[in-house]
């Protein structure tokens, strides 16, 4: 017996090191106690610590008579190392070569596989035998049962045997807790924790992360008020696990105060926590608090990863905060971008919407593995950028590539032909979604066809599609038409477009300000005051006009007659020193535009600081030459702001890229990459 303690001792001391512990079981096999269960359990253990599965099946398969003990620790180290199929394998070869009945150690561990390999037959088998030998009411043995049941979609059988535990603990709670969360049936889920609560049980992390889980799902903000109010008063808000998915929730229902303030007051945070904030601000719009925290996250050292930094391009493609971008993917190597489709289409898709074309197509030439996901990323990046031949020779090589396009395909070649004005080509693509690709058009096609016949002048070939539509046409497809009508003066046609765009977005500013827009150009003053009072009766606020410009990695916004720039009076002086250069140079301000009936001269101040204008100007003071002015716009770009950047292009000899609600403008030279179609 001092021999068996000695051995065991020397294993206990020697299990990190798995050539240490083959000298011990080398030494109980000179000691003559390579027959001493209680050791060789133990080294069985240290074998499936160490991951070393072929020693432990070797050491096994020498045992002459296996106790149930040695039985149960081959079970159990197979299963947990996801050997499942091995694992039961090894229980029939125990009913079959040994005299031993399953105990209340085997059940648990082999129903575990079954539930993992989903061997229902075997599950059922189990659960006759362990009746029959009166392990029913073994809470452990019981759980496995509710977890093997739970996972294989048989919930009623799983509640069945729950409520037959006459001793529950919080892991028999949390099994079927577990089974309703997996199945979707969070309400369920939810009402059993609140009944484990009832009887006095306290739930530990996994219960609560799984509880969390539930109510993201429900939503509600009485509910989810009660459970963060429950977690606190646990204390398990410090736990960094159950802090995540708190957090999770408040992201997913779009309360980004109050996820921000669980945040910060975190004690710990890992990448989970950090990513979950990047992708919250990310998915509700907040893109320029997507990038402060990720400022905050490279101050704390922390290590990006896949996650963290499709939220950042996302952020960066929305504000067309190109520095930025660039600054953030150069913390991950290059190749991991040409690798990972992932991250791979994320950052063309930020180029691509920071009007940097080229960046794009040399991400695009290096990727190694494409998918259609990826191939229709640069087709719609190069679409809306106006680049329409080279978005069809890219769709030649998708094609060649064996790929077979979708509908998000088509989307972008419409949009190119759009941009381009490519009428008769938009229709052989349109037609052929249906007659060649065997796909239904959907509501989204026909917004680009409809967007497409418009602004070619064809108003009343569009409104005829519109009357043929499969469905019931959305306020895009209404408000393509709306464009068109705006566009060649249809006033008669646009306000029986704005009846059906007012039916479906009631408080949508755009649709009135358009109108009112198109009655100014025409001089009916009267009823574009008409649209403007309705507008003010009914509470709908015009949405502001803004342009953004990144310089230096900062992102910084301008309204229309904005002064709350630190630098505001050089901006305006120049912008004046600009007005002088472009009169001189033909420059005749367009101020049909203007909502007022108000003197020219004051239509012409009012142009004078639109917001894009504003920020050209304080890009042109910022930036030095030859680097481009980029800006984005929340909304169209107006004519006269058209007019004026492409002779502000020709005379600082800068190359400037305007990015509006619709596509983008590439100035250059005095002209434009639209060609003033747009």
């Amino acid at each position: 017996m001092s021999g068996a303690l000695a051995s065991s001792k020397a294993l206990q001391i020697q299990k990190r090191s798995f050539n240490s512990f083959k000298h011990v079981h080398a030494h109980l096999l000179c000691s003559g106690l390579h027959h001493d269960s209680y050791c060789l359990n133990m080294l069985l253990k240290l074998c499936f610590d160490s991951r070393d599965l072929d020693y432990a099946r070797l050491l096994f398969h020498h045992i002459e008579r296996p106790t149930i003990f040695l039985w149960n620790t081959m079970i159990q180290g197979l299963v947990a190392n996801d050997c499942c199929s091995e694992g039961i394998q090894m229980y029939h070869w125990m009913r079959r070569e040994s005299c031993f009945l399953p105990n209340n150690f085997t059940f648990p561990f082999v129903l575990k596989a079954c539930a993992r390999v989903s061997d229902c037959h075997l599950g059922l088998s189990l659960h006759n035998l362990l009746v029959k030998v009166g392990f029913d009411s073994d809470v452990f043995v019981g759980t496995s049962l509710v977890c093997l049941y739970a996972k294989l979609g048989h919930l009623n059988y799983a509640r069945q045997v729950f409520d037959d535990i006459p001793e529950k603990n919080v892991i028999s709670w949390t099994a079927l807790v577990r089974g309703y969360a997996d199945a979707g049936r969070f309400r369920e889920a939810v009402d059993t924790f609140k009944r484990m609560l009832s009887v006095g049980l306290k739930p530990d992390s996994y219960m609560l992360v799984l509880i969390l889980s539930a109510y993201t799902q429900l939503g509600g903000s009485s509910s989810m008020e009660w459970i963060h109010k429950y977690v606190v008063d646990v204390g398990m808000h410090r736990n960094v696990f159950v802090a995540t998915c708190l957090l999770d929730m408040y992201v997913k229902y779009g309360d980004m105060e109050k996820a921000r303030s669980i945040f910060d007051s975190m004690p710990e945070k890992d990448i989970v926590s950090w990513n979950t904030m990047i992708q919250g601000y990310a998915s509700n719009g907040l893109p320029d608090q997507v990038l402060n925290i990720f400022s905050r996250m490279r101050d704390a050292n922390l290590k990006l990863n896949c996650y963290s930094l499709v939220g950042v391009l996302s952020a960066c493609a929305s504000l067309g905060a190109l520095e930025f971008g660039e600054w953030a993917s150069s913390f991950i190597d290059r190749n991991e971008f040409l690798s990972n489709r992932i991250l791979g289409t994320a950052l063309i898709d930020m180029y691509a919407k920071c009007g940097s074309m080229p960046s794009a197509m040399t991400v695009f030439n290096g990727m190694k593995d494409r998918d259609i996901i990826f191939w229709n990323s640069i087709l719609n990046g190069l679409a809306m950028n106006g680049y329409d031949q080279a978005t069809f020779a890219v769709f030649g090589q998708f094609e060649k590539s064996g790929f077979r396009p979708n509908k998000n395909t088509f989307i972008g070649l419409l949009c190119a032909c759009t941009h381009a004005g490519l009428i008769n080509l938009g229709r052989q693509f349109f037609y052929s979604i249906k007659n060649v690709y065997s796909l239904d058009p959907s509501v989204e096609h026909y917004g680009c066809m409809v967007d497409l016949l418009g602004r070619g002048g064809l108003l009343v070939e569009a409104d005829q599609l519109i009357k043929c539509m499969p469905m019931e046409p959305n306020a895009v497809v209404w408000g393509a038409l709306l464009a068109g009508c705006r566009m060649f003066r249809n006033n008669q046609m646009a306000e029986r477009v704005l009846v059906k765009l007012i039916e479906l977005e009631p408080l949508n500013s755009g649709n009135y300000v358009q109108l009112s827009k198109m009655y100014s150009a025409t001089g009916r003053w009267e009823a574009a005051a008409n649209i403007r009072s309705s507008m003010i009766e009914n509470g709908i606020e015009k949405t502001p006009g803004y342009s953004w410009i990144e310089v230096n990695g900062v992102v910084h916004k301008f309204l229309v007659g904005d002064n709350y720039n630190p630098m505001s009076d050089h901006i305006y002086a120049k912008m004046e020193e600009l007005m002088k250069d472009v009169r001189a140079a033909g420059y005749v301000p367009t101020t049909e535009s203007v909502l007022f009936d108000i003197e020219n001269e004051e239509k012409q101040h009012f142009i004078a600081h639109h917001s894009e204008k504003l920020a050209v100007a304080f890009g042109l003071m910022s930036l030095p030459s030859p680097r481009t002015i980029r800006v984005m716009k929340n909304l169209r770009v107006c004519g006269d702001c058209h007019e004026f950047l492409k002779l502000v292009s020709r005379i600082t000899d800068r190359q400037i890229v305007v990015r509006d609600n619709n596509r983008f403008h590439y100035f250059a030279d005095g002209s434009c990459s639209c060609k003033d179609y747009w």
